[in-house]
């Protein structure tokens, strides 16, 4: 059986703003704990009214009892 994380700009580790390094270091530290990426997509967000690109990142691992 497997499990699923998804991350976005508004997880905790971005404090709303993702940049390439604190990606990375998030990256590596869900790695170290058995997630993989198995897939990322951006997608239009409304917002006050105003469309934003929101980056959305899918994790995987199997799930340990």
């Amino acid at each position: 059986m497997k499990e699923y994380k998804v991350l976005t700009q508004k997880d905790k580790w971005f404090s709303g703003k993702a940049d390439p390094e604190t990606l990375e270091t998030v990256l590596n530290t869900y790695a170290k704990e058995g997630w993989k990426v198995v897939n990322s997509v951006s997608m239009s967000v409304a917002s006050f009214n105003l469309g934003q690109n929101e980056l959305m990142i899918i994790l995987e691992r199997d799930k340990t009892e």
